[in-house]
């Protein structure tokens, strides 16, 4: 079976539109049927009997979703979360003239999945969605992290866009070092939540305990999707330097922080954009990148396409559309060959236009400031051969910054074993306490 992005991505199966009107009748009595029907299919499904389970599916379903694409799709998400074990609740609603059934089902590998059906006039499933999963165990601390060492405090940043944010501050009397925590790409929590694993989480409480003050806060694109997904002159700017600045800002008026040793830590993406964070911040003493892009953002996009379908040694043709398809909309951002009110990977030309003018090593070469920038070696994301070469070529020579790789941590450093892929994402792990010991001597050296 092959576990790879083209079918993950598609998780979030297919609806296929209705049409026409809904007859009236007894919702209780059509609640009550539907229900029943969508866990007989749920059985079927949870015993792996696919070619019944198909059967439920609409002509027009069964066309869109063929039943080994079904059975494919289904199979990598039984691998990842688990086999179904039960169905804790149902539930019917009419929304929108459709027939919707919602289903929580609990996993073996402690997950649960939230499924939705939809369902037509002829009571056949018209769309099959799987809209979320959380892990059913709570978050453990690694051991390298002693909570009772720090007290952890809800507070908000911004002004008009107002964040949650949480900050850690060592127990004790006197000033300490800070880090802002600034998130990858995408709509991202305050931990920076993949799967069961949250690398944001693991940093604060290490370092906190270590006697660092941590804020992190949930991203602008969480807390506020709905307001900012049709906004065609969002940037970066406002995605992650604003609310950084704002950040800042906040820790500026706590007493018990050491006002000339305040540092930012950025992700991924975050990471990419923290040098241009730097530039616009004068209070900043240091940054530290981990996992930076050195490469454009759509060029990433590209090569982790083409990376997860080959990883198995054969891209199918539906593999090779979703590679050529990316590959297009990659010329298409290069040239900037977009409308005003198009989407290129989602997202609008303004975004595109202003990445296209920024450039993150030439931005970091320019800065006066110390560095930690850290690269797992097993990051198929963010490359030890494609990105950290840049990095290293560029920034070799530069005394004011630390380069530092590691054999087995992937992008999200955390450690793991053979040729990384998107799966084992959804192992539980925590950060490397290497990466945390690194951080802490770095920025102790400098103190």
């Amino acid at each position: 079976m092959k576990t790879k992005i083209i079918l993950f991505i598609a998780i979030n199966l297919i609806l296929i539109n209705l049409t026409g009107c809904i007859e009236e009748e007894n919702q209780t009595d059509k609640a009550t049927k539907l229900i029943e029907k969508s866990n007989e299919f749920i059985g079927y499904l949870a015993e792996e009997d696919f070619q019944t389970s198909f059967s439920y599916f609409n002509d027009e379903l069964k066309n869109a979703l063929p039943l080994e694409d079904f059975k494919n799709t289904w199979n990598i998400i039984s691998n990842t979360y688990g086999e179904i074990v039960s169905v804790v609740n149902s539930s019917y609603s009419y929304e929108d003239s459709y027939d919707i059934v919602r289903l929580n089902c609990t996993l073996d590998k402690d997950y649960i999945i939230l499924l939705r059906l939809i369902f037509d006039n002829d009571e056949k499933i018209s769309g099959f969605w799987a809209d979320e999963f959380k892990p059913i165990n709570n978050y453990i601390s690694p051991k390298y992290t002693d909570v009772d060492s720090y007290t952890e405090y809800e507070i908000t940043i911004g002004t008009e866009w107002e964040l949650p944010a949480t900050i850690s501050i060592p127990n004790g009397e006197g000033i300490f070092p800070a880090i802002i925590l600034v998130h990858g790409s995408g709509p991202n929590d305050r931990d920076e939540t993949v799967g069961p694993n949250k690398p944001f989480k693991d940093i604060a409480g290490g370092l906190a305990t270590k006697g660092f003050i941590i804020l992190r806060y949930d991203k602008r694109t969480i807390v506020y999707s709905e307001e900012l997904a049709d906004d065609k002159n969002f940037t970066p700017k406002e995605e992650v330097i604003d609310d950084e600045i704002e950040a800042v800002k906040i820790l500026q008026k706590y007493e018990e922080v050491d006002k000339s040793n305040i540092y930012i830590l950025g992700h991924s993406f975050g990471a990419m954009i923290a040098p241009r964070i730097v530039s616009f911040n004068d209070n900043i003493s240091g940054f530290i990148l981990l996992a930076s892009p050195a490469r454009p953002l759509e060029d990433l996009i590209y090569n982790q396409t083409k990376y997860l379908a080959e990883i198995d040694g054969d891209i199918d043709e539906n593999e090779q559309v979703a590679i050529d398809s990316i590959n297009k909309s990659r010329e298409k951002i290069k040239n900037l060959n977009i409308s005003d009110n198009e989407t290129v990977l989602s997202i609008y030309k303004a975004y595109w236009d202003y990445l296209n003018k920024y450039d993150q090593v030439e931005e970091t070469d320019n800065l006066d400031l110390p560095l930690l920038l850290c690269q797992g070696k097993r990051d198929y994301q963010v490359t030890y051969e494609d990105d950290f070469s840049i990095w290293n070529k560029t920034l070799v020579d530069n005394t004011n910054v630390n380069l530092k790789t590691y054999e087995n941590l992937n992008h999200l450093f955390i450690s793991g074993e053979g040729p990384p892929t998107n799966i084992e994402y959804m192992t539980p792990g925590h950060v490397s306490e290497d990466l945390i010991n690194d951080i802490y001597n770095w920025i102790n050296e400098m103190i």
